[in-house]
C-alpha cells in the first residue's frame, strides 16, 4: 500500500506519492487546491493508499503559520469526505526553500525554477521522502 503526501496551498497542491513498498516518494502532480478532494477521489479508486500524510506549515518559532487555518479548513473535509483514511500531520517548514535548491542542483533553468506548481510537486516529494526516511 502506499503513502500519499499532500503539500496544499491557497492556490495549488502538490502531491506525492510511494512506490507500494513505500521505499521511494515520487511527485505525481500539482493540481488546483479546489480540485483536490475529487482528485483524491479518483486516486483512491483505482490506488491502495494506507496513509496520508498533510503538511503543518509552522513558522520558524515552531507556532502555526498564517497558512494553518486554510490547512485545517482542508482536513476538516477531507476527513468528511475519507473518515476511515489515515492522516499524520508533517512539519513542512523548509521543504520550499529544499525544493527550490533541489531544482538549481538539477540544473533546471531560472525560467523552470519559477515554476511554482513543480515547487509544490518537489516540496511534496521533499515532505514524503523525509518521512519515509524516519521512518526506517
Amino acid at each position: 500500500m502506499r503513502i500519499l503526501a499532500i503539500d496544499y496551498g491557497l492556490k495549488r497542491t502538490g502531491i506525492a506519492v510511494t512506490d507500494e513498498m513505500q521505499i521511494i516518494a515520487s511527485g505525481l502532480t500539482t493540481i488546483a487546491s479546489e480540485t483536490t478532494i475529487d482528485f483524491l477521489k479518483r486516486y483512491f479508486a483505482k490506488e491502495r493508499v494506507e496513509k496520508v500524510l498533510i503538511g503543518d506549515p509552522k513558522q520558524m518559532n515552531g507556532l502555526p503559520s498564517e497558512s494553518s487555518v486554510l490547512i485545517e479548513a482542508f482536513i476538516v473535509k477531507f476527513i468528511s469526505e475519507f473518515p476511515d483514511m489515515q492522516i499524520e500531520r508533517v512539519d513542512e517548514r523548509f521543504t520550499s526553500k529544499m525544493a527550490f535548491q533541489t531544482m538549481i542542483d538539477s540544473g533546471l533553468k531560472k525560467k523552470q525554477r519559477q515554476d511554482k506548481a513543480l515547487i509544490d510537486e518537489i516540496s511534496a516529494t521533499i515532505l514524503l521522502q523525509d518521512y519515509l526516511s524516519r521512518k526506517k
